[in-house]
């Protein structure tokens, strides 16, 4: 029943599914669609920056999509209610947490500029081709890192940032975010508890913890160790295991390193969710399902009588009466999207905002008035083009349907 829809029921049952909109990624257009069309596709999940006015275009696609959730489930699409809405935290140096940066002044005149091909943020551009500035734009890029090896010139470097302990509290109770996740790596255990401290007096407010750390030597000791400077918590805990970070678009093949990572950490048996991210995409609920890492509810096998087994036609399959009870220990609860979702709905995204640009340039540089003025914004947000927004919509559902449809 939709009425009693609850993001943490998907968590449950294994079949969590999680938006990545990008730890550093602040163009807040694309934050709102992005959010607006997976919403509307059934998501559980919405990661954003830790930052108010992320988080308030989050929060601007979640009161659209309330409006527009009759019409997506007439359309078969999977929303059923409003996912929770996360920020994500860093208690040290993170490839999540970074931006490039290069002085286009020293680059060479016959560069023929393979970072701007290769970023799939389209954050790099240059003035010769049609932009107002030569550079990185610092709101599209969210830290791959896929320009640093691939400059010819070795001009590109990258900038950094830690989370402040004392902006944890005013994100949390007035920007409004539902969970917390923050991103830590083996050996840091006194920077995670110096974030920690700054958090946990605000825990109550909270539904959902999530701790992301790639693969380490130690790792699962680390772990073990986090959870026992967090315990007690009033809230369900994820486990996210960041197998390649910001890798899922690169190819099928980038998943094997979440999947790998997910089933070390499953071993481990610790208190909480296993949830996959880093190199996912739209094989690895695929890979899941041959590895039988999935929560798959099959249904019961019922010989009529006088039958034998060795009979394939007296075989009644029936459907399971009585849901079975999950062992998160024993499945990975969920799957996070992060560069491949985005990617997958980037050409809509681009031609909405393509789509803006000419209808501002068509409007006269001189006493606008008002009322044409407050237009302008609306072109750029998804739902103001049906078309374009449902076109979206298909695309996100493609992807949250893979791991929606397991049970």
């Amino acid at each position: 029943m939709i009425d009693r829809y609850h993001p943490l029921n998907s968590l449950q049952d294994g079949h969590w599914f999680k938006l990545i909109c990008g730890a550093s990624y602040h163009h807040l257009p694309a934050v709102r669609n992005l959010t607006l069309a997976y919403t509307l596709a059934g998501a559980d999940c919405i990661d954003v920056a830790a930052d108010p006015a992320a988080i308030a275009a989050a929060r601007s696609a979640l009161e659209v999509s309330s409006y527009l959730g009759t019409e997506a489930r007439t359309r078969n699409f999977g929303f059923q209610g409003l996912p929770l809405l996360m920020v994500s935290l860093n208690d040290g140096e993170d490839p999540h947490f970074r931006k490039a940066e290069f002085n286009p002044a020293h680059c060479p005149t016959d560069c023929w500029r393979p970072c701007e091909k290769v970023c799939p943020a389209v954050a790099i551009v240059f003035e010769d081709s049609g932009a107002d500035f030569s550079g990185v734009l610092d709101q599209r890029c969210y830290g791959c890192g896929r320009c640093l090896p691939i400059c010819p010139s070795q001009l590109i470097f990258t900038r950094s940032y830690v989370s402040a302990p004392a902006a944890i509290a005013p994100l949390v109770l007035q920007a409004g975010a539902d969970a917390i996740e923050i991103h830590t790596q083996v050996g840091r255990e006194k920077d995670f508890t110096r974030l920690w401290s700054s958090i946990s007096p605000q825990i109550s407010q909270l539904k959902l913890i999530a701790i992301s750390c790639p693969d380490g030597e130690g790792l699962t000791d680390y772990l073990r160790t986090l959870y026992d400077i967090i315990s007690p918590l009033p809230c369900p805990l994820i486990w996210q295991t960041d197998g390649r970070p910001m890798s899922g678009d690169i190819g099928a093949g980038a998943t094997r390193a979440a999947i790998k990572l997910g089933e070390k950490v499953l071993a481990a048996k610790l208190p909480g969710y296993v949830q996959l991210a880093g190199g996912t995409n739209d094989r690895t609920v695929s890979k899941l399902k041959a590895a039988g890492l999935l929560n798959v509810k099959l249904p019961i096998v019922d010989l009529e009588p006088g039958n034998t087994e060795s009979d394939p036609e007296s075989v009644n399959q029936i459907p399971n009466p009585q849901p079975q009870i999950p062992n998160p220990k024993s499945y990975i609860a969920g799957v996070a999207y992060g560069s491949y979702a985005r990617v997958l709905l980037s050409p809509i995204l681009e031609q909405l905002e393509t789509m803006q640009t000419e209808r501002a340039k068509a409007i006269p540089g001189k006493n606008i008035p008002p009322a044409v003025t407050a237009q302008i914004p609306l072109a750029a947000t998804l739902e103001a083009e049906p078309n374009l927004l449902w076109q979206a919509v298909s695309l996100a559902h493609s992807l949250v349907s893979q791991i929606k449809g397991i049970c």
